[in-house]
């Protein structure tokens, strides 16, 4: 069976819910194996204290940043990979991040979604506040 060549089919930065089964969608083909998929979940601890939401926020070419992560993995790899990323104020539970790939093995498709995650964390501008218990807020990352 012939494979589809690669393409970046979503690089998205949204205040929209996300919907990780359309994001996984895009990136399978009949000829893929695996599709791994990445969830970044709004948790409610960090570094031992409580934290009770999140607000993101991004640079104006934020989406162009996340485009181009996903590019360098399917330029890496051969792969066809998608992200979106949430921004504006998030609740425990929220998906922040969903990242797919899709290989025609598991193995591949591993390596491939950590290289991803790992570059759009390292190259992104997206910042995160977390709102603690108390009230008090700080920002992570900066």
């Amino acid at each position: 069976m012939t494979r589809e060549a690669p393409a970046t089919l979503i690089a998205l930065v949204t205040e929209a819910p996300l919907d990780a089964a359309a994001i996984e969608a895009v990136v399978a083909s009949r000829a893929d194996g695996a599709v791994v998929t990445f969830r970044g979940v709004v948790r409610d601890h960090d570094h031992g204290q409580a934290v009770t939401g999140l607000d993101y926020l991004a640079h104006p070419d934020a989406e162009a940043f996340l485009r181009a992560s996903c590019e360098r993995i399917t330029a890496e790899t051969g792969l066809r990979v998608a992200a979106a990323h949430r921004i504006g104020p998030l609740a425990i539970g929220d998906l922040a991040l969903v990242a797919a790939v899709a290989a025609p093995h598991r193995a591949a498709a591993f390596a491939a979604i950590e290289l991803l995650v790992d570059d759009i964390k390292r190259t992104v501008p997206i910042w995160k506040r977390q709102h603690v218990a108390g009230g008090t807020t700080e920002w992570v990352g900066l």
